[in-house]
């Protein structure tokens, strides 16, 4: 499962014609045609503002528009960059100034996906996963093995604070939450276990790990992580 977890904009140029594509997250039908009128708006000379937008995890709602280009050329490809794509919730808009050239039905195709698929590149997509937020008290002895269990397992550790102990909060995938306090608890015979906070759905781009907590940077193994966390509804 996959959102936009934050806008985009990107442009293409096809025989003079601009195809200029923005990328939303939408909640409702209200909130995808407050978007689509603002670009009308912005974009008050262009020939085209032409859109898709799905609503529902499983994008049971969908919507399109040709906006004055042939039928099934504009509206119906962006679709299906949408739908390829898995993101649900998502709108996009793109709009086109006319170059003088005709692009006939599949050049049209082709720009509106192309369009489409520069403004996701522009835009931070997460895949969401459900996962725990969990804890660990740990003395600086232990801290080297624990990070190497949680970079083997794949675990993003999200918090490190160095006091008389070492204490982490790292974000695991739920469905590998009890494997991960099982290898915790036979590396230290049971010395050191792991809390759990809370459920936390949070998602994760190429480089990022979104989640509620305050940003910050970790570096552990010569990787460097750089996260935000955040809560979905």
């Amino acid at each position: 499962m996959k959102i936009i977890y934050k806008e985009g904009e990107g442009e293409i140029e096809e025989k003079k014609s601009r195809f200029i594509a923005h990328v939303y997250p939408v909640q409702s039908e209200e909130q995808a045609v407050s978007y689509i009128n603002e670009v009308k708006k912005k974009y008050w000379d262009a020939r085209h503002n032409c859109y898709a937008y799905v609503l529902g995890e499983d994008a049971g709602f969908q919507r399109f528009s040709d906006d004055g280009e042939p039928q099934g050329t504009a509206g119906k490809p962006i679709l299906d960059i949408i739908m390829k794509s898995g993101i649900y919730n998502c709108l996009i808009i793109v709009t086109r100034y006319f170059g003088g050239t005709l692009l006939g039905t599949g050049g049209l195709i082709r720009a509106y996906q192309a369009a489409s698929k520069e403004g996701l590149e522009h835009s931070t997509v997460l895949s969401v996963s459900d996962g725990v937020l969990a804890q660990i008290d740990a003395d600086y002895n232990s801290i080297g093995k624990i990070q190497y269990i949680c970079l083997e397992m794949h675990i993003d550790i999200l918090k490190t604070e160095y006091t008389e102990n070492v204490y982490m909060e790292m974000i695991v995938q739920a469905e590998n939450y009890g494997q991960f306090v099982q290898k915790i608890t036979d590396a230290f015979s049971g010395k050191i276990s792991v809390v759990k906070i809370q459920q936390q759905k949070f998602g994760k781009s190429e480089s990022q790990i979104h989640t509620d907590r305050k940003s910050t940077r970790l570096n552990s193994s010569h990787i460097t992580i750089s996260y935000a966390v955040f809560c979905l509804k």
